[in-house]
């Protein structure tokens, strides 16, 4: 189990500073002379038609839309494999990261909703400094080495795997747009063939695979977000094969993901999303209520409300210290979690797909998610770097 783990861990680190890597690529395009070929590219009209069936959309929505449903099926067979097999499997292990969980959403959204309190515009921005970035915060605690202890990167995994099934309900419950009932109930009948499938034993992964992406265009027609496609699907891929006991066909197609999500889905999503233009950038710009409510969401109060509410739970008992870890080097982890970059950018983008913005108050959410990233994971490498022993055997 532990060998899998750090494959999985290693995977994620690499997969981190390739994202770091098209982000900074991204805001290069959009402040050079190639700021108008990078518009021009993730504008790119991209249509697919079969029929009467017709999806028309700019290559960042696709990106967002479709290739993001990918990482959530990821998401969605990971949570499956921690509840059945994994960590989580045992109450011992899902104390801890819950609890910081909880504490890294309700602090960080009440930050922004005070800063935000008489902003009917950017008011729907409540849920992005809630997020955390797996890949970028493991990125760089990769940069510390062989120092952190195994149980501590267990520990940012399983709080960041929470934090990940909180942003699929919000997604669900607060960012779907008005229901269209024949695509829903298409929806509900593919769910109807994958539990059928289900119960039959079917073992065959393209099977699942194909039903999913019907499923896909279903839920992307219902006004649902299309991503909750790919975190359904994956409760339906077997874990086991009765006919053949040392295969899993979930834990296969959940390694092969890894590599596509990790250093295609992520960097693409990264690179159309983060081309911050910071041509003519004002104090104004910066001291906006969204940027800034999602700056402090995400520095100020990931910080405080993963690591109060963990310290409440040792101090009670209810909860154990990560192994080989120390007080510090848990205030360092929930700061690194303030990290919220591509996810933030995710709700970012669905929570203001819709707001119009009058010229006099336009902002960017990018800015604060950026700002707050960025101090987060610097200060969080800093404490850490401070906290953890020199050097570890």
């Amino acid at each position: 189990m532990q060998a899998t783990i750090k494959n999985f861990l290693k995977m994620e680190s690499a997969g981190g500073i390739v994202l770091m890597a098209a982000s900074v690529l991204a805001m290069i395009a959009a402040n050079s002379g190639a700021a108008s070929l990078y518009g021009y590219f993730i504008e790119t009209p991209v249509e697919v038609r079969v029929g009467a069936l017709q999806i028309a959309k700019p290559l960042f929505l696709w990106v967002n839309d479709g290739l993001m449903a990918i990482f959530f099926f990821l998401v969605g067979l990971e949570l499956k494999r921690e509840f059945l097999e994994g960590e989580l499997s045992q109450l011992s292990n899902v104390v801890l990261p819950a609890v910081g969980a909880v504490g890294g959403i309700i602090v960080p959204v009440g930050i922004y909703l005070l800063i935000n309190q008489d902003d009917p515009e950017g008011f729907n921005g409540w849920a992005i400094p809630a997020a955390t970035d797996i890949a970028f915060a493991l990125g760089i605690l990769s940069l510390l080495g062989s120092r952190v202890p195994l149980s501590l990167k267990i520990f940012l995994v399983s709080l960041a795997i929470f934090d990940d099934v909180s942003a699929i309900v919000i997604i669900a419950i607060f960012y779907s747009a008005e229901l269209s009932t024949p695509a829903m109930l298409t929806a509900i009948a593919c769910l109807l063939v994958l539990t059928t499938m289900s119960w039959r034993k079917v073992m065959s992964v393209s099977s699942y695979v194909f039903v999913g992406v019907i499923m896909w265009v279903a839920v992307l027609k219902s006004g649902v977000h299309a991503t909750l496609a790919g975190v359904a699907l994956a409760a339906f891929i077997p874990m086991r094969d009765p006919d053949r006991p040392d295969y899993s066909p979930l834990r296969e197609l959940e390694h092969d993901l890894h590599y596509v999500v990790a250093f295609g889905v992520l960097p693409m999503f990264a690179f159309v999303n983060a081309g911050i233009d910071f041509g003519g950038l004002e104090l104004e710009d910066l001291l906006h209520k969204v940027p800034l409510g999602i700056a402090a969401g995400l520095f100020v109060g990931k910080q405080l409300g993963i690591f109060l509410l963990c310290l409440g739970a040792i101090k009670l008992g209810v909860a154990r210290m990560p192994k080989g870890a120390n007080w510090g080097s848990l205030y360092g982890v929930s700061i690194l979690c303030g990290v919220g970059f591509t996810m933030s950018l995710f709700v970012g983008s669905l929570a203001f797909e819709n707001v119009a913005v009058s010229q006099e108050a336009v902002f960017d959410e990018r800015i604060g998610i950026s700002i707050g990233s960025l101090l987060s994971g610097v200060m969080g490498y800093i404490v850490l770097h401070l906290s953890l022993p020199k050097s570890r055997s």
